[in-house]
């Protein structure tokens, strides 16, 4: 393996566990069940299905019936990551499938604290995305409503792009915040995250890191994949 970075000074780094979250867009969706036990069997965290209805970004993917299918067939937990316009109707569907979590962009509602308050009700933990463009200060009076807030390192709707560097400054923003106000808040990336971008997100602050094409793709494979993913970020821990 190649030496690890260490973490810039200027980034604030985390002291949270680092969890490795596929995205299964890159699998073989004639293959889905198949592809979450080789994931949960590499040493994931959880899994994340990226739900886009064609609206919002301009992709269309799975519902709940193809989540709740898979949901007998592994243990680890499962996020739902909603690229939907007003998504508030399937919140419910995606808990009753098997989702532990709930993702709605804070783009994509009206009125986001009602949002949160609703996947909560709807028996899911509440986490809010925000694309490249939009201000942490979108979601700054909704943190104590979430237990995660994604930050999109990549603009939405396809997977295999490039990461966007300029959004590590962003996430050690919103890092900085959280521990400002001892919130017990995760920050999650997502978008171009593998082994040359990891340890830049990692080390502004964030801890759930969404890697899609490098797990898939890793010609020593998903267990190798998943574990270098995780040393390269542990080896941003703050000393």
């Amino acid at each position: 393996m190649a030496t690890l970075p260490c973490m810039h000074d200027a980034l604030p780094g985390t002291t949270r566990p680092f969890e490795i979250i596929p995205s299964v867009l890159p699998a073989d969706f004639s293959r889905l069940g198949d592809a979450c036990r080789d994931l949960e069997q590499a040493g994931v965290d959880r899994i994340q299905f990226d739900i886009m209805d064609g609206r919002f970004v301009p992709n269309l993917t799975f519902g709940p019936d193809v989540v709740a299918s898979l949901r007998p067939h592994v243990g680890v937990p499962f996020e739902a990551h909603l690229m939907v316009e007003e998504p508030g109707w399937m919140y419910r569907a995606f808990v009753d499938a098997g989702c532990d979590m709930i993702i709605v962009h804070a783009e994509s509602v009206g009125h986001l604290h009602r949002a949160l308050d609703e996947v909560r009700s709807a028996g899911a933990r509440a986490a809010v995305a925000l694309n490249p463009a939009t201000p942490v200060s979108d979601v700054e009076w909704v943190l104590d409503l979430v237990e995660m807030v994604l930050v999109m390192t990549v603009n939405p709707g396809f997977g295999g792009q490039a990461y966007i560097p300029t959004m590590e400054p962003k996430v050690a923003e919103l890092r900085n915040l959280v521990l400002s106000r001892g919130l017990d808040v995760d920050i999650e990336v997502d978008g171009g995250i593998g082994p040359a971008t990891i340890a830049g997100a990692a080390a502004a602050g964030a801890n759930c890191l969404v890697a899609g094409s490098s797990l898939f793709r890793d010609p020593d494979g998903m267990a190798h994949a998943v574990s270098d993913l995780r040393a390269r970020a542990e080896a941003t821990r703050p000393s």
